[in-house]
């Protein structure tokens, strides 16, 4: 069966503006030096993360002799590993987790609105290209660029929306979110008991 070269254009089209909304970040570049019989020769890493700012993130790693073409690698190979993240009203994650890879781990906390972004280098960029506005990040134990990012992105995957989870136990997402509601309101009581008493 012949393919109709009108549909392929229009699905090229469509890959094209999805691609062109994505923004990038160099989060780290790295000068690599191997010596050789006629001296050093040297070469550079890239580190690079990619995002939509409306919930989709990926980060890619690349080497090359000249900075850009490491760049490009690395921004190529981020497209193709992006990744959702289920946002509360756009702006925050939905509770609490924390991140881990090799030495690194992080702390990713939920926030109000109005805090912005309060992390160090690496998660920054991820936060940005994701489109949080208000989180708190803490990173502890490495300092290193890619093991950040990586436990960044271990946290991220293992976020959960109250839509999934209602949906897995068979049950209502008002059910679990006035769950989360009715704890603050109870103790809030307590609290107002204790102080009249």
């Amino acid at each position: 069966m012949a393919r109709n070269p009108r549909s392929d254009r229009g699905n090229r089209r469509s890959e094209d503006s999805e691609q062109s909304e994505l923004v990038d970040k160099l989060v780290s570049i790295n000068r690599v030096a191997k010596v050789v019989k006629g001296g050093r020769r040297f070469g550079f890493a890239a580190l690079v993360v990619v995002g939509d700012a409306k919930g989709r993130v990926g980060y890619g790693s690349g080497k090359a002799r000249e900075v850009p073409e490491a760049i490009r690698k690395a921004t190529e190979q981020a497209k193709r590993k992006l990744i959702r993240v289920p946002l509360r009203e756009g702006r925050t994650l939905h509770h609490d987790i924390v991140g881990r890879f090799g030495a690194g781990r992080v702390v990713l906390r939920a926030a109000p609105p109005g805090t912005g972004i309060i992390a160090g280098g690496p998660m920054r960029a991820v936060f940005e290209t994701l489109g949080v506005a208000d989180v708190v990040a803490k990173s502890i134990g490495t300092a290193n660029p890619y093991n950040m990012v990586k436990a960044t992105f271990d946290g991220l995957s293992r976020l959960n929306s109250p839509r999934s989870v209602a949906a897995r136990r068979g049950k209502k997402v008002s059910d679990i979110i006035g769950r989360r509601g009715g704890g603050e309101d109870a103790r809030s009581q307590a609290a107002g008991a204790e102080a009249n008493g």
